[in-house]
């Protein structure tokens, strides 16, 4: 979720506080260990949108957004990710699905244009990882390992050529979908296309897999999900998910599919995004929409609507969870698909509203501390500070490099293999 779709008054955020012991104790201990772990393992955070800010609110430029200042207009700067002990980022190169048929994969490519930017301007911070190792190695030197992650299939603009090209410009993982569906697979948040997987979503599948492409189960559909894994000979990945358990949300992972995840050998990383993992909030996010509908049905004009609405929001402040909240989808995922297979996706600088002590980059040590509080070991801790993940990328190097001596690449194309016409982007005949 994108901190401009929110659309939150400003107001709410002054609800962020640090975030303390639910028992009220001294928790300088939990924190002291925690850090000690993330110095030890690398942490990696499987999402942070810092790409789309930069794009759309600095002109894609850090002399616009000079981060290696503290930088309050955002939720990610160098000097906060060297508080938070940030081992690893995946950066999200994030492309609308709008952009289906409309430059799609320009704008991918742009995105990683800004990371591979950042890694350049600032490289005594940042470093570029296309393996695991390469993730251990940059940690062990004091740098944050630097990965592109790919948001959106539709970037690919059905082109196997070009997600070949994705890969060769450091693309780690790609997010099949995002919140519409593609040409060869179904979004969580659309109406269902295609029952899952199309003959060519399933050859983007197996392509992902001779290349080393992590595949993102995020924003997928359950159906989608269980064609991945009837499909992918690798683990799978969710880059910013959270547990269907606790909330709803058709972007969060339903119990037995996480238990499959655990068959797989894949991971799922658990974002902060609010009505994902906390009820209240996506109840109120159901008020809301209903509120503004109503609105939009009585044709008072858009800044009419706009001013209602901002004092609806502030009547009716959204509710706000604490960092035991995320602890708790990390505990269910752990006890439905094992300890091996769940990690961190936080979402940071892609949402307006955190939970509480997860306000920005600086606050990973928290978390580890509420995990280490309730009595994790530092072996478990450990998995899901940033084993999990490496282990997952060194199995999915491990099914590529099998791959790559077996098969030449894909030649593959949709309007083969699905009966697609390319006199109509976008749509099937």
């Amino acid at each position: 979720m994108k901190r401009a779709a929110l659309l939150l008054s400003v107001g709410l955020m002054t609800v962020m506080v640090a975030c303390r012991p639910a028992d009220g104790q001294d928790d300088t201990d939990g924190l002291a260990r925690a850090k000690s772990l993330m110095r030890e393992v690398p942490l990696i955070d499987g999402h942070n949108d810092l790409p789309w800010e930069l794009r759309i609110n600095y002109a894609s430029s850090f002399d616009s957004l000079d981060i290696s200042e503290p930088q309050p207009s955002v939720m990610t700067d160098i000097p906060r990710l060297r508080e938070g002990l940030v081992g690893a980022q995946f950066w999200s190169t994030y492309v609308p699905s709008e952009f289906a048929g409309l430059g799609a994969a320009r704008a991918g490519m742009e995105q990683g244009d800004i990371v591979h930017q950042m890694i350049e301007r600032y490289p005594e911070t940042f470093a570029l990882a296309r393996t695991a190792d390469d993730i251990v190695r940059i940690h062990r030197n004091g740098k944050v390992a630097s990965l592109l992650g790919l948001e959106g299939g539709h970037a690919i603009e059905n082109s196997l050529g070009l997600l070949r090209a994705f890969r060769r410009d450091g693309v780690a993982y790609m997010t099949l979908t995002h919140n519409s569906n593609t040409d060869w697979a179904d979004a969580a948040t659309d109406t269902p296309k295609h029952g899952g997987l199309t003959r060519f979503g399933e050859e983007v599948v197996r392509e992902m897999n001779r290349l080393g492409m992590l595949i993102d189960l995020s924003h997928a559909h359950d159906s989608t999900m269980w064609d991945v894994f009837r499909v992918t000979e690798a683990p799978v990945f969710y880059s910013h998910s959270s547990s269907r358990h606790f909330t709803p949300h058709p972007r969060n992972v339903p119990d037995d599919i996480a238990a499959a995840v655990g068959e797989n050998g894949g991971v799922i990383l658990v974002n902060y995004v609010l009505p994902f993992i906390y009820r209240p909030a996506f109840e109120y996010y159901e008020r809301r929409d209903s509120v503004r509908a109503r609105l939009r049905r009585s044709s008072i004009g858009v800044q009419a609507i706009r001013d209602s609405m901002a004092r609806w929001q502030e009547a009716n402040p959204m509710p706000v969870p604490d960092v035991g909240t995320v602890a708790d989808h990390i505990a269910r995922l752990r006890d439905v698909a094992g300890v091996d297979h769940v990690g961190i996706g936080s979402d940071l600088d892609g949402i307006s509203v955190p939970p509480r002590g997860l306000e920005d980059v600086s606050t990973f040590p928290n978390l580890i501390a509420e995990l280490l509080r309730r009595g994790w070991s530092d072996e478990d801790a450990k998995k899901v500070i940033g084993l999990n993940v490496l282990r997952v990328m060194r199995q999915t190097e491990a099914v590529a490099t099998r791959l790559q001596r077996e098969r030449p690449a894909s030649t593959a194309q949709i309007e083969i293999l699905d009966g697609w016409d390319r006199s109509l982007p976008g749509r099937e005949p």
